[in-house]
């Protein structure tokens, strides 16, 4: 079945992965990386709609922390987006999907389908994920709002699962219930029955529909998602929702608020080798595995090892011999070892960092920022060091700091350095020193990468201490 207009995906980049640490954090969470394939998760959720007959460009809705790298992202990939909503803060599913479907009627119809995606996860059959949106159309312009369960293979416990009526349907069925995710006897009740499915998380329906349902079902969370979009700005790429307002908004899933309760709900049971990819077992199972059974990426060597996942970063070169149903995940500031059958636990291992304030949990080794990226090289009692890279033709804020004092080194290209009232230009191997509280910024007005060691002397020189005074990026 074609639609008679095209469908608008709606791509939800949110949360952070914690049981794929330290691969993923808060700053650079699973959907911005590339765990799979060479091209980021959330890339290649854009990817499966690159058919201009079937959709229209992407509506991303995401945090304002990964605004310039999402839209860097789609930048270098060359898929254009019709607008990227930005949450100042995560509230779930529903206010996302809601405020995302007043966009699509406010920038095309109500008459337009949208396709829900979340940006994490994997689907290795695009034909066969089409075929079932295809399935799903008709239903979905009745008003009914459709989503896709998966057809178990295992009693998998990391999934809720949907119960549906089997009988009839045209391969479109009623929803019984929801069930969250099940201890493994119960699961294995649900796989021998046939009748339940795993829940995706992917939904179709009509803009027009979802909202009249939300009125009908939750009429205060749709009043607050109405509120926080009358106030929602637009400011160059990005459409920024208020705080304030989107604070009100109930912190509630899609399914919870909408799903479980709506008389319209339908599922289309699918196959086309759908993961959520919520856990290092997962990845394990969806990666390229070898004849025994061992994933490696990066600089790896392993002897006599079987049914293992292994990653090295930054060309650090990771051996193991012996080892079985293990994994094992070496980043330039962290290493976690652990059994494929405690990849659930990673999570548990997460919280106790966080208990602990390990930098660890929030930053990854490069930090990425709208104009290059920096990597803390050495930390220590009242100084740091970093390498800093800034891109051809961008600039970092002009700023000043309270609290610590900066010496800079140019070991690649051209800088020109703004120190108060002068302006320097520095070469390679050319240095300067910008003392505590005046006001600076660093400009690469060259075509190539300009690269500096940065060190931090003073009592206290955390990411905070910058006090912004202008900013071409907006976060002053």
């Amino acid at each position: 079945m074609t639609s008679p207009t095209p469908i608008v995906p709606i791509i939800l980049s949110g949360g952070v992965g914690s049981r794929l640490w330290p691969l993923s954090r808060r700053a650079a969470p699973k959907h911005l990386l590339p765990l799979v394939g060479d091209e980021s998760m959330i890339i290649e959720t854009a990817n499966r709609c690159r058919d201009a007959n079937r959709f229209t460009a992407p509506l991303v809705v995401a945090g304002e922390d990964h605004r310039f790298k999402i839209a860097e992202q789609f930048r270098v990939a060359g898929i254009l987006v019709s607008g990227m909503i930005l949450e100042p803060q995560g509230r779930n599913t529903a206010a996302a999907v809601i405020i995302a479907a007043m966009q699509v009627q406010r920038q095309f119809d109500g008459d337009h389908l949208l396709l829900v995606m979340p940006s994490d996860h994997v689907i290795a059959n695009h034909a066969g994920f089409m075929q079932a949106v295809g399935l799903a159309q008709d239903s979905a312009r009745a008003g009914n709002l459709v989503t896709f369960g998966m057809r178990p293979d295992a009693p998998a416990t990391g999934y809720g699962y949907i119960h549906y009526k089997a009988a009839g349907g045209g391969g479109v069925y009623p929803i019984e219930k929801f069930v969250e995710k099940p201890d493994a006897t119960t699961a294995a009740r649900f796989l021998a029955r046939g009748d339940y499915l795993w829940n995706s998380g992917m939904f179709l329906f009509e803009a027009r529909a979802l909202l009249a349902e939300v009125a009908v079902l939750d009429a205060a969370l749709l009043t607050a998602c109405q509120k926080a979009f009358a106030a929602m700005e637009t400011r160059g790429d990005f459409m920024h929702l208020p705080a304030a307002e989107f604070a009100a908004v109930p912190s509630i899933s899609l399914d919870y608020a909408v799903m479980e309760k709506t008389r319209k709900g339908r599922v289309v049971p699918a196959e086309f080798g759908w993961s959520d990819v919520g856990a290092f077992d997962a990845l394990w199972q969806v990666s390229q595995q070898d004849s025994a059974g061992m994933v490696t990426r990066g600089d790896v060597v392993a002897i006599q090892s079987s049914n293992s996942y292994l990653w090295s970063e930054e060309g650090r070169l990771l051996t193991a011999v012996g080892v079985t149903d293990l994994i094992v995940v070496a980043t330039t500031d962290a290493v976690l070892v652990a059994p494929m059958s405690a990849a659930q636990e990673v999570k548990t291992l997460v919280d106790e960092l966080k208990q602990r304030q390990r930098p660890e949990v929030e930053l990854p080794a490069v930090v990425e920022r709208p104009w290059g990226s920096y990597q803390s090289i050495a930390l220590g009692a009242g100084y740091q060091a970093k390498r800093i890279m800034v891109k051809p033709g961008q600039k970092l804020s002009l700023q000043k700091h309270a609290h610590r004092a900066e010496h800079w080194v140019v070991v690649q290209g051209v800088a020109l350095v703004t120190r108060d009232a002068e302006k320097i230009k520095l070469a390679k191997g050319e240095t300067i020193y910008l003392p505590l509280g005046c006001v600076h910024r660093l400009e690469n007005l060259e075509s190539t990468p300009l690269i500096l060691i940065e060190v931090q002397i003073g009592d206290y020189v955390g990411e905070d201490d910058i006090v912004r005074l202008e900013d071409i990026y907006g976060r002053s």
